[in-house]
């Protein structure tokens, strides 16, 4: 059996990073809808592929577009939105 290269990597979906965007992000960041900065294309970031693990993940557009990344260094969290033209939340109603 060979190991698979990072690249290579079969994609979880954007739940997957539910865990590491909640300690940057106040509110459930998943059902928000992220909009990709190449393409224009929109989706709840809980639908997006995500590549990664422990230390980071990587949200990807479906046009293959890296539209967040987020890294655990010593330091603390950082995150990435280059490649996202805009990040829409919905509050809960109350």
């Amino acid at each position: 059996m060979s190991m698979q290269s990072h690249s290579e990597a079969a994609p979880l979906d954007g739940n997957a990073a539910a865990g590491l965007l909640g300690e940057i992000f106040a509110i459930e960041i998943t059902s928000a809808t992220i909009t990709c900065d190449g393409c224009g294309a929109s989706a709840q970031i809980g639908a997006a592929r995500v590549y990664g693990g422990t230390m980071g993940a990587i949200v990807r557009c479906m046009c293959g577009r890296a539209i967040m990344r987020v890294a655990r260094t010593p330091a603390g969290l950082t995150l990435d939105m280059r490649g996202a033209r805009r990040l829409f939340a919905h509050l809960p109603q109350g």
